[in-house]
């Protein structure tokens, strides 16, 4: 009987939970609705057009571009649908970023998952209200994140760097590269040898912090003067097999 019961005041519950849920969404305006939806496009369109600008002398994921036009339709819809200002940012947090904190990625991209989040909430929170507050909030980022681009603000004289040197196994390498490596960079570490050829080379490896406007061919040249011109590889760090630690 006590089952019986339980389940009748659980019909109800869910009954009037459908209810309200009903009413909640009926009472959004259909006209708030189609502006919020139109402002979330036009703004995701506007942010990804920024992003591949500023990406455009590197890499970028078409996915990620998609991701960005996208995101600020859907926490706008999520903010207009659900009357609850707390629950409908936590929803939206907990499905953007989920994916963000566990895929590798240069941050600065993540800002741009912020910012799209950010004009989503201001398109769902003002919908038609206060329309110049978000083409400002745009113009006044989008504007910050030029000029960072354009004047390559905080990027470092030098880049961390792997240098892979071939020798014979009878050359002393002991002192032979460190006037080279000393006038052509900042800092430097031999970090591993090994024997290669079936130990009739050696391998060489070395990080370096690189000067940016090294010439980098004539930096290998120096080195080829002096190995034998043998093989000699010049990689960043991250693009390295890193069998050897960093630090």
């Amino acid at each position: 009987m006590f089952n019986n019961l339980n389940t009748i005041a659980s019909s109800a519950n869910n009954l009037f939970s459908a209810s309200d849920t009903a009413a909640a969404i009926s009472e959004v305006n259909i006209m708030d609705l189609v502006v919020t939806l139109g402002l979330g496009v036009l703004m995701g369109i506007m942010i990804s057009v920024l992003y591949i600008f500023t990406h455009r002398k590197s890499s970028y994921s078409s996915s990620y571009v998609l991701t960005i036009l996208i995101l600020p339709v859907i926490v706008s819809v999520v903010l207009v649908m659900i009357n609850s200002m707390a629950s409908a940012l936590s929803l939206a947090g907990v499905f953007t970023l989920c994916r963000y904190r566990t895929v590798p990625g240069d941050p600065k991209d993540i800002t741009y998952v912020f910012f799209a989040m950010a004009v989503g909430v201001i398109c769902g929170i003002n919908r038609s209200d206060y329309i110049w507050f978000l083409f400002l909030f745009y113009i006044v980022v989008a504007a910050v994140l030029l000029i960072v681009d354009i004047t390559r603000f905080g990027q470092c004289k030098t880049s961390s760097m792997t240098l892979k040197i071939t020798i014979p196994e009878d050359m002393n390498y002991v002192g032979l590269f460190d006037g080279i490596l000393d006038h052509y960079t900042t800092s430097w570490k031999l970090r591993r040898i090994k024997t290669t050829n079936f130990g009739s080379l050696f391998e060489l490896v070395y990080s370096l912090e690189m000067k940016n406007d090294t010439d980098q061919k004539q930096f290998i040249d120096e080195i080829r003067n002096l190995n034998g011109n043998l093989t000699v590889v010049l990689t960043l760090f991250r693009y390295d097999d890193k069998v050897y630690e960093q630090n």
